[in-house]
């Protein structure tokens, strides 16, 4: 998830977007500076700041950025499990933001107003109604959009549609299998499931990629992510799912290990997922909101494909406990 993979069309305006010229806001994309792949040649402060981290971040601001985000994500499922609907509500709609601005680098203008409404929708139908309900929301939502953009020019509509469709379905509509995991009794000991295990993904990967990595798993897309990291994600996701499986949800053990290799899995392809979006565009982070970090949807790209994974591995084999 801490990528600093370098976009094939970096440095070169796209059509109809941004080039990369003055000052950006906090939730404007982030562009590529091409100086940054070699660090030969550059000012010795630059040279400082690039080996602040194997991973090309200023790892003491993220471990603080990150720490404080975990206690927003975790405070509310301590004090009252409802709470955390509006802050998922809250983080998917600045994500929506990001991403809307992101696909503006290559002229799509997809429509905010209702995916920003269908995301409120898609979490409280989620909750109340579970899957039916989120699926339902979506297609609203889905439709809302080309209603939407269907009253402008005609010019460019179909591409402006499908970005809408798409920042309605990417984070939003799988971010709401999070709040499936949180609907049941046990909901709150399921998210804690979802998060640790995602986490351990992470951890396990940057680890095992600092430490050992030699071999790119695909260098085209994020030049960074090692079959070594791969391998400590895979290993700590099943430590991590095992152990959270059996004391949070008293369920077997073997289940988290079928969790664990279904979480490292999914967060790996969200991750090269976001980084394949971010070279298309040429943007380095989807914002600059979280120091050390980038955007909101940086911190979102693996918990989103994996949300989906957890609530169906769970549903099919941890039914009831063991």
């Amino acid at each position: 998830m801490m990528t600093t993979d370098p976009p094939s069309d970096a440095g070169h305006p796209s059509p109809g977007g941004h080039p990369g010229e003055g000052a950006h806001g906090p939730l404007d994309p982030v562009p590529y500076d091409p100086s940054l792949d070699d660090l030969a040649g550059l000012p010795a402060e630059q040279v400082i700041e690039q080996k602040q981290s194997r991973a090309g971040r200023n790892l003491p601001a993220a471990i603080g950025v990150g720490l404080g985000l975990g206690v927003v994500i975790v405070a509310p499922l301590l004090l009252l499990k409802e709470s955390f609907i509006p802050v998922v509500t809250v983080a998917v709609g600045i994500g929506l933001w990001e991403l809307r601005g992101a696909l503006r680098q290559a002229g799509v203008e997809a429509p905010l107003v209702p995916p920003l409404v269908g995301t409120a929708a898609m979490m409280w139908a989620a909750y109340v109604h579970g899957p039916q309900g989120l699926v339902l929301a979506w297609a609203i939502t889905c439709l809302a959009v080309v209603l939407w953009r269907g009253t402008g020019r005609l010019d460019g509509a179909g591409r402006d549609v499908l970005g809408g469709v798409f920042i309605s379905t990417y984070p939003t509509f799988l971010v709401g299998f999070a709040i499936l995991l949180l609907a049941p009794e046990d909901g709150v000991a399921r998210v804690f499931v979802f998060i640790i295990t995602t986490v351990c993904s992470d951890v396990g990967g940057y680890a095992a990629g600092v430490l050992f990595g030699k071999h790119p798993m695909a260098p085209t897309i994020s030049p960074k992510k090692s079959w070594e990291g791969f391998a400590g994600s895979v290993l700590l996701c099943i430590v991590g799912g095992s152990l959270t499986v059996h004391f949070f949800l008293g369920h077997a053990w073997w289940i988290g290990i079928a969790l664990g290799i279904g979480v490292a899995v999914a967060a790996t392809v969200g991750d090269l997922m976001e980084s394949l979006i971010k070279r298309d565009l040429g943007i380095k982070d989807m914002s600059n909101i979280l120091p050390g970090h980038g955007g909101i949807m940086d911190r979102l790209d693996s918990l989103v494909v994996v949300a989906p994974i957890v609530w169906a591995v769970l549903t099919l084999l941890a039914a009831r406990p063991v």
